[in-house]
């Protein structure tokens, strides 16, 4: 960091130290606040980030010459911010209490009246130590991006019907501005697909492409998750962690589920997609992120508004473009050519002599809703090519021909308690066209209990 480009902040009860402090170090400095009160060090911190600040070490009020009010307020001032510089100032050049502050956490120790070139060198050195600091937090927050992301190959598409060719077209024109996008749909529409063929076409694809289920985040993790915390914020914190926000800056972060959120939550991340700045958790250092905003749901968010459980200003920020994705039932051209592709990414997977799919089949495939979209058509042909004992995958290697379609309310054909399970769950996703919400509410689960079950059926 230039020198010039810094912030720093005097606290001293001496107004000729601050006079002159203030009058030297503003030839050097960006900016140069003074205080004689300790007690509005959390304001000035609140306000701005000071890139150092210069603590006297004896107030007026104290005990005379320990320093002792000067090692409360350092405390005070890395509890407020544990990455802060603080360089104390004394009268008195005790080498014990010298030692004692660096121990404490300060960054160095300097005497009054002070030498402007050693002050000035002080200084220069501190700024040294905050870029180093500055740059290790910023490559962690990579690292952590990193470990969070996707992959950033392009997702491979599979379609041929007319309203997904719409929808690719839509996703090539807006991936290179930086607008932000709501993707609507059913559960296992593809909605992080398009999400990720976004980011792959956007300037941003060489950054990070961070997914947050915000379904699967529990209300009083939310925070830690999403805009990190540092070490000391909470019982676990061992140390200090970016969160997702932090992660994805540069790249794109995909919040999907975001119908799920409390407006109490709404509120907060509100706030940052306003302000573009994050603070973690335990700390009021602001933190500028630069992030492209891709949502999700499969609920209707403008029947949500109506309700007043989503707010309307979360809604316009979030939905500069808004792209729905067609249920599979309503685009059957695509069910042919995602099972073939999915057909032989298995049998490569698994080693499976399998090389296609039986006309009989195909037709079973064209008559069946799909209630699980293509999530559920991946699965289905995994289960498949695993089971098939023939080149050609036939109607009985489909899980679906022991339901049944169930468009006339047929009787459940067997009496394990498990298929019984699995076809209820179908049944209530196919009456509410994949809702998770109301299919839960319908069985009598929470949201949370069904998705267990969707994993442990493969739906």
């Amino acid at each position: 960091m230039e020198m010039n480009e810094a912030n720093i902040l005097i606290v001293d009860d001496n107004p000729g130290v601050l006079s002159a402090g203030k009058l030297f170090l503003k030839r050097h400095f960006a900016e140069v606040d003074t205080t004689r009160e300790p007690e509005e060090i959390p304001g000035f911190m609140k306000e701005k980030r000071y890139d150092i600040i210069l603590l006297d070490m004896n107030f007026g009020r104290s005990a005379k010459n320990t320093g002792q009010e000067g090692f409360q307020w350092l405390g005070k001032i890395l509890e407020l911010d544990p990455s802060a510089v603080v360089v104390l100032i004394t009268a008195y050049g005790d080498v014990e209490l010298a030692v004692r502050a660096i121990k404490n956490g300060a960054t160095d120790f300097v005497l009054k009246p002070w030498d402007n070139d050693k002050l000035l060198a002080t200084l220069h050195s501190a700024l040294k130590l905050k870029s180093s600091q500055d740059e290790n937090t910023q490559l962690k927050s990579k690292q952590a991006g990193r470990n969070l992301a996707e992959a950033r190959d392009l997702p491979e598409m599979i379609f041929q019907s007319r309203a997904m060719q719409q929808i690719y077209e839509t996703v090539q024109r807006i991936a290179e501005t930086d607008a932000n996008v709501l993707l609507l749909g059913e559960n296992g529409t593809g909605k992080d697909l398009i999400a990720q063929a976004i980011h792959s076409h956007s300037r941003r694809a060489q950054e990070n492409f961070v997914k947050v289920d915000l379904g699967a985040i529990t209300e009083t993790l939310f925070e830690s998750e999403l805009f990190g915390h540092v070490k000391g914020a909470f019982t676990d914190a061992r140390e200090d962690r970016p969160g997702r926000f932090e992660a994805a800056d540069g790249g794109t972060i995909f919040l999907d589920e975001i119908g799920n959120l409390t407006l109490g939550l709404q509120a907060k991340l509100l706030t940052v997609l306003q302000n573009r700045t994050v603070t973690r958790v335990g700390s009021n250092r602001v933190r500028p992120v630069n992030v492209r905003v891709i949502a999700a749901t499969n609920q209707n968010l403008y029947e949500a508004v109506k309700n007043r459980t989503f707010r309307q200003d979360l809604l316009y920020r979030i939905n500069t473009i808004e792209i729905q994705l067609p249920p599979l039932r309503e685009r059957t051209d695509d069910i042919e050519p995602l099972a073939q592709h999915f057909l032989k990414e298995f049998a490569r997977k698994y080693n499976r002599p399998v090389t296609g799919l039986s006309a009989a089949l195909l037709k079973e495939m064209l008559r069946y809703p799909w209630p699980g979209n293509v999530r559920e058509l991946q699965h289905a042909v995994e289960r498949a090519v695993i089971m098939a004992q023939g080149e050609k995958l036939q109607p009985e290697d489909f899980f679906f021909r022991q339901n049944g379609v169930e468009e006339h309310g047929a009787e459940l054909p067997t009496m394990n308690l498990d298929d019984m399970e699995k076809q209820l769950i179908m049944k209530a996703l196919q009456k509410y066209h994949g809702n998770i919400t109301e299919a839960a509410a319908e069985l009598g689960l929470t949201r949370a209990s069904l998705y267990r079950r969707l994993e442990k059926y493969h739906l």
